[in-house]
């Protein structure tokens, strides 16, 4: 989770105080780093994925799951066997915001030949057997997004109580301190997100109503001082704190580009297809131990660490406050980098105007300067006492603060000072899948696009607003079937086509694009695969590029499961994980259709996704039946 240093934190006052500081010296770092690297050519593709995993305990007596709180010991056990002793280890493990949380990445990162597609599920496999031998008996590693009953009584192992109304650092109604990762970052951030904003964050999910769903559905909370009150919404799932987002498992995948250049390109193409792949993992249909009408956990997690004022919120007159800040800290991108997105850049755009011009005065380009100057009109949320006084030639700490706590839908990341790292983005939709199988092909599924992509020169830029509507819509319940998404028409034009490009007849289309308009409203169905007039599809794209790199019989076999995998999900052939998990939820014998999951429903369908994910049950419904699989 971005930049971990080790010291003494600062509260928000004393933040605040050193915020023009932490802006002035991060610009000079950022110009720095820019400045030594911005003509260098010629890295090679490497790339990695990160999984996130929530550590749980099955009790089988009573029926019930809870998180396990020992993710700090866990990750010191994994990296005192690991990376401690073996630089070339495999794996790697760090920590995340829960202290029931740890994230894993392979040990090196990938490289650029085809075989390397065949070594990625055979990485998550050494991670999770790797993890589940430092566990105790009664305890397993899950990668599900969201846990159906976080924030319930008694969700974690030990078992804490919130305190809202002693001194803490959430004062959250329903998720305990103790539930914080111990690193002093994740308690200061959440602490200083809650004081930064002047109140708790709100969270409002609607609920799935369900037959027996109460309507209006209206919660009471006894431990409330009138703050829930005032913030939860009718027919809504509240919520109280950082947690509730931050406490999410995702999967996301970083590359290296060439240059500068290419990873802006990569950039600006990759955020088109941000709410598209998000849509095709939806993954967190669950939150408080209720259903909810949403698939995705995108909108709870932009809301769990808002720490917008109510002037920058656009709710008072800007009085303390120098901006109106239209997005979360943690949203879609607001601006495209490279010059053909610069025309789509159709969204206002808040820019601190002196960064700005210091960038350009410092022979920064537009696009890059607003870009920057948009992440910087953010204040620092965590600072450490060790930390205020750098050394700005060699370090980059500053920069990072803010670049790390800026949780986009894709990040540009500039090489770390005096490293042989290049330039970087990283794509960040997705949602974690059950098994090692469904995030390997999701992940191959994004590294093969980049590189068709980059060998076809393809352009999938539409206007900015449209992908923010697409963001919208992706989250919304069985979006995958059911949603419509803007979406280029034409990717080859401009380019020299390898393939031929379909015609732009609109059968069965439903479109509001006007005639010569570039973009129109498909089916993730019709982007996925295509259909015949309407737009050739990315899995035929991908077949083409496949036919015409040599790829010996085995990756080849391995890349089409994945693509297999995607494909069907598209079309509805085989359920999202959340939709699976809805219909597992709805046929239990003790569901109510109240849109309550109670231990027991959680019990039955955690223990089902960890038989499913440690390979002892089939799920042909979620997962088909892939051919010539390892282990």
């Amino acid at each position: 989770m971005g930049l971990l240093s080790q010291g003494s934190p600062l509260n928000w006052e004393e933040t605040k105080k050193h915020a023009d500081h932490v802006r002035k010296h991060g610009i000079l770092q950022f110009l720095n780093i820019y400045n030594k690297v911005k003509d260098r050519q010629k890295d090679v593709l490497k790339w990695g994925d990160e999984v996130e995993y929530m550590l749980v305990e099955m009790d089988d007596k009573n029926e019930k799951v809870r998180l396990v709180l020992n993710g700090k010991d866990v990750l010191e056990t994994l990296q005192e066997k690991g990376e401690k002793i073996n630089p070339n280890h495999p794996t790697l493990w760090r920590p995340e915001y829960g202290s029931y949380m740890i994230e894993g990445t392979p040990g090196q990162p990938y490289g650029g030949t085809m075989s390397e597609f065949n070594t990625v599920e055979d990485n998550m496999g050494k991670r999770r057997r790797e993890a589940a031998s430092v566990l105790r008996m009664n305890e397993t590693l899950l990668t599900v997004t969201s846990f159906p009953r976080l924030g319930c009584p008694g969700f974690t192992q030990p078992e804490y109580k919130p305190t809202p109304v002693e001194k803490g650092v959430s004062k959250s109604l329903f998720f305990p301190d103790e539930a914080i990762n111990r690193h002093p970052r994740f308690s200061t951030l959440t602490r200083n997100i809650r004081h930064r904003r002047g109140e708790k964050v709100v969270i409002n999910v609607p609920i799935f109503k369900d037959k027996n769903t109460p309507s209006p559905f209206v919660e009471a909370f006894p431990e409330d001082d009138g703050e829930a009150a005032r913030a939860a919404l009718p027919d809504h799932i509240y919520m109280d704190a950082m947690g509730f987002g931050m406490g999410n498992c995702c999967l996301q995948v970083t590359f290296q580009a060439c240059s500068i250049s290419e990873a802006r390109y990569l950039y600006d193409q990759l955020a088109t297809f941000c709410p598209i792949v998000m849509a095709l993992s939806a993954a967190s249909p669950f939150y408080r131990g209720y259903v909810s009408d949403i698939d995705c956990r995108w909108g709870v997690i932009s809301a769990s660490v808002d720490d917008r004022t109510r002037e920058e919120r656009g709710l008072e007159p800007l009085k303390n406050n120098k901006f109106r800040i239209h997005k979360s800290r943690y949203d879609s991108i607001d601006s495209y980098l490279s010059c053909c997105g610069d025309k789509y850049n159709d969204i206002e755009l808040t820019i601190d105007e002196d960064i700005n011009k210091q960038l350009l005065d410092a022979g920064i380009d537009k696009l890059l300067a607003q870009h920057i100057a948009h992440l910087f009109i953010r204040d620092p949320l965590s600072l450490f006492q060790e930390k205020i006084h750098l050394d700005d030639e060699n370090e980059s700490d500053h920069f990072e603060n803010l670049q790390s706590t800026n949780w986009q839908t894709m990040r540009f990341k500039p090489p770390p000072p005096n490293s042989d790292i290049g330039w970087r983005v990283e794509f960040r939709p997705m949602e974690v899948q059950l098994t090692d199988f469904e995030n390997s092909a999701y992940v191959v599924f994004i590294v093969l696009l980049t590189r068709v992509i980059l060998s076809y020169k393809l352009d999938f830029l539409i206007p900015l607003s449209k992908v923010d509507e697409n963001m919208k819509v992706a989250q919304k319940r069985n979006a995958v079937q059911e949603g419509m998404f803007y979406f280029r028409k034409d990717v080859f034009k401009g380019c020299n086509p390898v393939l031929d490009p379909p015609s732009t007849a609109q059968n069965g289309v439903e479109s509001e694009a006007k005639d010569g308009e570039e973009f129109t409203l498909m089916s993730i169905d019709t982007i996925i695969n295509g259909k015949e007039g309407v737009f050739h599809g990315l899995i035929p794209m991908l077949n083409c590029y496949l036919e015409n790199m040599e790829v010996d019989v085995d990756t080849r076999c391995t890349i089409l499961n994945y693509l297999k995998l995607i494909k069907k999900r598209a079309s509805g052939e085989l359920m999202t994980m959340a939709k699976w998990m809805r219909e597992f939820v709805a046929r239990h014998p003790q569901y109510k259709h109240d849109s309550v999951i109670t231990d027991k429903v959680n019990y039955d369908l955690v223990h089902k996704c960890d038989r499913i994910a440690k390979g002892l049950e089939k799920c042909p419904e979620l997962i088909g039946d892939p051919v010539n699989r390892g282990k």
